[in-house]
């Protein structure tokens, strides 16, 4: 992030992880500002020589020029994915050992038709069924992507007489709520009950990182919004999708030889539903230890995630263990089972749930939401807690919160190690990758409008060489 010349993308998804339907007039939901900085020193100025331009960000299946033959997709879904791939290679960077193209910021709405069966259900078609409070939908069109508008980055001169400074600043941002347009989605923030994102990226030439102020508003129409910045693996597929991707790990982390550092800055945390993640890991590996290969039948997502919101509680407990992974493994290696209730860490667990499509589960269990991905998934939610003080993450609540900023170095690659994951009995303990790596919020079906805000700068995944 110390690097002048930046790459950054946008995406959009839907609760299943797909676009179902383009945004009016906005083409496919795949943004990308990436540039190189060229520099006049005699004349101390800078010039920004920009990758792609503006024609290039609005290309969508609604917008298609009729002489633009490398377009072949006719849906809006593998639309998204080769847009994302074409902007890739616009944005490449040639490196050692490969190149990269940028980080990625990725928006997500968990409202959900049920009627309409457009998410799989684990891998598989779905029926429709009656709406539930479990899906929030305002009714049809509730799954629709938002409005992005761009402010492409510019340099700003500051000719203040006590300090001068060459500034870089550029802006994604938009809403769910398509009746608000142009100029006036930049208001929507200060507006009644309207959704609202925005993500503005800025740096001093030749100092410091970048700093990302990112800003996500929920509304009663939308009560279930994510916003993250991701760090995915350059190729192959990241966490929770079926299709190729790009994005800035060169070297895909490996447990347990990696560590994750940046400085999180929260500034408002989006209420007690708000599951703000001090980190997301995302990986793909089949129940037998396989890597994933597209298959949505039989691929799995896997997630853990920290929750740093000092609201969110523990729904592990003794008394529910259906909450909890079968097991938990201290740092130094002893493992103990959810039932020992003298010695495991209840409340270090917000929730554990199990892949829909794992056939040899210890009882009692919960499987997880099987819509919310292309394939089933796992997922693994951890709250600040003693046991994790070793790996570097928050041990009580309230640590790195609103008015309390830090720059973390967390261990996840020790701790990615010795988190619980399912595999089928008798199976090889699979070698864990991780794809995706990212850190966000989460707000969870909202009451009322919440706003969540805060920056992040500093990030980098930090490898041995031996690790590579």
């Amino acid at each position: 992030m110390r690097r002048d010349g930046l790459r950054v993308a946008i995406e959009s998804w839907n609760q299943c992880n797909e676009v179902g339907e383009e945004a009016p007039n906005m083409g496919s939901p795949r943004m990308a500002d990436c540039f190189d900085v060229k520099y006049h020193r005699r004349h101390k100025e800078i010039k920004l020589l920009h990758k792609v331009h503006e024609w290039q960000n609005n290309l969508g299946i609604s917008s298609i020029p009729h002489d633009h033959h490398i377009i072949t997709n006719k849906s809006v879904d593998l639309y998204a994915a080769w847009k994302e791939v074409y902007l890739g290679s616009k944005c490449e960077v040639i490196d050692h050992p490969k190149p990269w193209q940028f980080w990625m910021i990725m928006l997500k709405s968990g409202n959900m038709d049920t009627l309409a069966a457009m998410c799989p259900e684990n891998g598989i078609k779905a029926k429709p069924f009656p709406q539930t409070t479990k899906f929030p939908c305002f009714g049809k069109g509730c799954m629709n992507m938002p409005s992005m508008y761009h402010n492409y980055t510019k340099v700003y001169h500051n000719n203040n007489e006590n300090e001068k400074k060459v500034i870089m600043k550029g802006s994604f941002y938009g809403s769910w709520d398509l009746d608000i347009n142009g100029e006036d989605v930049l208001q929507a923030v200060d507006m009644n009950d309207t959704s609202y994102y925005s993500v503005t990226w800025e740096k001093e030439v030749g100092k410091g990182s970048w700093v990302f102020h990112n800003l996500l508003k929920t509304s009663s129409k939308y009560p279930w919004l994510m916003l993250y910045l991701r760090s995915d693996a350059t190729t192959g597929f990241s966490g929770g999708y079926h299709y190729q991707t790009r994005g800035m790990s060169k070297i895909v982390p490996k447990s347990p030889h990696f560590k994750v550092r940046f400085k999180l800055d929260i500034k408002q945390g989006g209420d007690s539903k708000s599951q703000f993640y001090l980190l997301d890991m995302g990986s793909c590996w089949k129940n037998k230890g396989k890597p994933c290969n597209g298959d949505v039948t039989s691929d799995v997502t896997r997630y853990s995630e920290m929750i740093i919101n000092p609201e969110a509680e523990a729904r592990c407990k003794p008394d529910k263990l259906d909450e909890c992974p079968p097991y938990h493994t201290f740092a130094n290696g002893t493992r103990v089972h959810r039932t020992d209730t003298t010695r495991f860490p209840y409340d270090a667990y917000h929730i554990y749930c199990a892949p829909g499509n794992a056939k040899h589960l210890e009882q009692p269990v919960k499987t997880c939401d099987p819509y919310s991905n292309p394939q089933p998934q796992e997922i693994l939610q951890i709250l600040p807690h003693p046991v994790w003080a070793e790996y570097g993450y928050p041990t009580k609540k309230g640590e790195g919160w609103v008015g309390d900023p830090r720059t973390w170095e967390l261990d996840v690659g020790r701790l990615s190690q010795s988190l619980y994951f399912y595999q089928d009995p008798g199976t090889k303990p699979v070698e864990r990758h991780w794809p995706s790596i990212d850190l966000g919020t989460e707000i969870y079906i909202s009451e009322n409008g919440q706003v969540a805000e805060w920056t992040v700068s500093d990030f980098d995944i930090i490898i041995p060489k031996h690790a590579y």
